[in-house]
């Protein structure tokens, strides 16, 4: 029997001292036919374990209702993981932050009343054990003393960063334990005296998270840790990029350096990221530290493979480092090629926006995306504006207390402006009319801090000259069948809000870059398969689309815009474009 443990300063395989070194993949970020690709190339730089979070909102998005299969096939990825020859360590939460929305928690969850987050609240603690108990099912017969490949399993997640509350951290830690555990427990925190207290218990191994500074951080984590391996279990060698912002990147030679540093004092390393992936979907977060920034949809943060997979300049510094602590094949990936380049014209089909519902004037207050029970993006709010409240004039300014997250207002369906919660717009004057409609969308849940799981909508009261507006109906839309009816729209328009449709040859099926410059805002799908929101806004100027998303032959593209089209036409371009890098 393999065993894993930790002795006073190393950890020990077999009794033998043994360095972690390993880089981050999350399987739900990946397509699923490109797992065992990722894994390989990572044993190919040189690491010898993976590590991934588990995204409980990706299993469980409506209570009840678990799914452990293809893109959530976590027993498949550890599988693949140790086909490859490689040690796993699995950090299930249930908080994972990670850029992705809600921080992995369940909306179901976050939007129970009188619930208490990452605490010992009894309807979150009997909800979080469900769940760890259905990762362990999965990660426990794959320990590494019962022929498998876990070697380490993490508790919570940077928990010194939010609370303090050691019952809580002891339950997780106990319950771990009872379904069957028995591979060391990590936590893990930013190396700040206070974060490393709060976070952590005697009986749990602390390492720390953080990309530079490493001989200081590594003592300041040696003073909370006093015996046992050091390890970063977050090299952080890039960082995440929002809407409106730069794209980030770290020198590589920098990087590089730090990594050396860890290694040279002889500390374990887990580099976040080795492969970013993508937020495909609507799954990106979001973060709001006094203003609101939504993640992009790549995440390829400037890792060492980039958003499709391949090596970049940061993959052959890391690995000519590692080579001066350890062995590394000899075998190098080849370079990413230059994908298929492409011009589809698209047929534009008008407005896609569902008609407003039944149900006028049910609601007082407009209803949150959470009380209509809406995962999606999108809500359409529909109420009959009161003549009294114009007086004598022609406008009247509309206020809300507040919108999650970027609203379109239109009167008697025509367009009068937005309202968007990054710049902290509330309010805009309308014309009188006598119909007012608002598409709001959710931008990306918050994935950190106090306001995880906030709701989303027109949150609070609206008023019109002062009024509250009362009596509103309240639409969830549909975004996967208004794309599956696209295509069979016969409008032709490009004017304002409208769908995009056309189809395109391939030889076979290939990684593609949707250059997405010449429409506003909106969603993309290939052959039905979510790529994610594009914005104008920047920095992302390309959509990353997987070769197991196309096909040989015909493909089909649609495009949901949600603003305007400059150009219809999709045009796939040879190389992604993240936008300008940061200074």
């Amino acid at each position: 029997m393999t065993t894993f443990s930790i002795g006073e300063t190393d950890f020990l395989l077999d009794g033998r001292p043994h360095r972690v070194i390993a880089g981050a993949l999350h399987y739900f970020r990946i397509h699923p036919d490109h797992w065992a690709d990722r894994i390989r190339k990572a044993r190919l730089m040189g690491l010898n374990t993976i590590e991934t979070y588990v995204a409980w909102n990706a299993h469980e998005p409506v209570r009840g209702e678990w799914d452990a299969t293809g893109w959530n096939d976590l027993g498949r990825f550890l599988d693949l993981i140790a086909a490859e020859g490689m040690h796993a360590i699995v950090r299930p939460g249930p908080y994972i932050c990670a850029e992705w929305h809600n921080g992995g928690l369940p909306v179901w969850l976050t939007s129970t009343p009188g619930i208490g987050l990452r605490r010992s609240e009894p309807q979150y603690v009997e909800a979080v054990s469900t769940y760890l108990r259905r990762v362990y099912e999965i990660v426990a017969p794959r320990q590494i003393d019962r022929g498998g490949n876990v070697v380490l399993v993490q508790i919570e997640n940077e928990y010194g960063a939010y609370g303090s509350d050691h019952d809580y951290l002891r339950t997780l830690t106990e319950l771990t334990r009872a379904c069957d555990i028995t591979v060391p427990l990590t936590t893990v925190d930013q190396p700040e005296p206070h974060m490393l207290a709060a976070g952590t218990l005697p009986d749990l191994h602390t390492t720390g998270s953080f990309g530079s500074r490493a001989a200081e951080r590594l003592a300041t984590l040696r003073e909370h840790q006093p015996t046992g391996p050091l390890m970063c279990s977050e090299f952080w060698d890039g960082w995440f990029d929002w809407w409106g912002g730069v794209h980030h990147t770290t020198d590589a030679a920098a990087s590089a350096s730090e990594l050396d540093a860890l290694l040279a004092a002889g500390a374990s390393v887990n580099i976040y990221m080795l492969h970013g992936g993508t937020n495909f979907g609507t799954t990106n977060g979001a973060n709001d530290k006094g203003r609101y920034a939504p993640i992009v949809t790549s995440y390829d943060y400037d890792a060492p493979l980039d958003e499709s997979g391949h090596p970049t300049e940061k993959y052959h510094a890391f690995r000519e480092v590692i080579a001066r602590y350890a062995p590394v094949p000899d075998e190098v990936p080849p370079a990413r090629p230059a994908a298929p380049v492409l011009s589809v014209p698209l047929r534009a089909t008008g407005d896609w926006l569902p008609a407003a519902g039944s149900g006028a004037g049910a609601a007082v207050t407009p209803p949150t995306f959470e009380e209509l029970g809406q995962l999606g993006p999108l809500v359409r709010y529909d109420i009959a504006l009161p003549a009294e409240a114009f007086g004598d004039s022609d406008s009247a300014v509309l206020a809300v207390a507040e919108v999650r997250d970027l609203a379109w207002i239109a009167v008697d369906g025509a367009p009068v402006g937005r309202l968007q919660r990054a710049l902290h717009e509330r309010s805009l004057p309308i014309p009188r009319g006598s119909r007012l409609t608002v598409l709001v969308e959710d931008q990306g849940r918050v994935n950190y801090d106090v306001r995880l799981g906030e709701n989303k909508g027109l949150v609070g009261p609206v008023a019109l000259g002062g009024r509250e507006l009362t009596g509103w109906s309240a639409q969830p839309v549909g975004l996967a069948a208004v794309a599956a009816g696209i295509p069979a729209a016969s409008e032709q328009t490009t004017a304002g809000r409208t769908g995009l449709a056309g189809t395109f040859d391939l030889d076979e099926p290939a990684d593609l870059f949707l250059d997405t410059d010449a429409w506003s805002k909106g969603f993309a799908f290939v052959n039905g398969f979510f790529l994610g929101r594009y914005w104008r806004n920047g920095p992302q100027r390309t959509l990353y689309v997987p070769a197991p998303a196309t096909r040989s032959g015909a493909n089909e593209i649609v495009v949901v815009e949600l603003e305007h089209v400059i150009d219809p036409v999709a045009a796939f371009v040879a190389a992604p474009d993240l936008g300008h890098r940061e200074e």
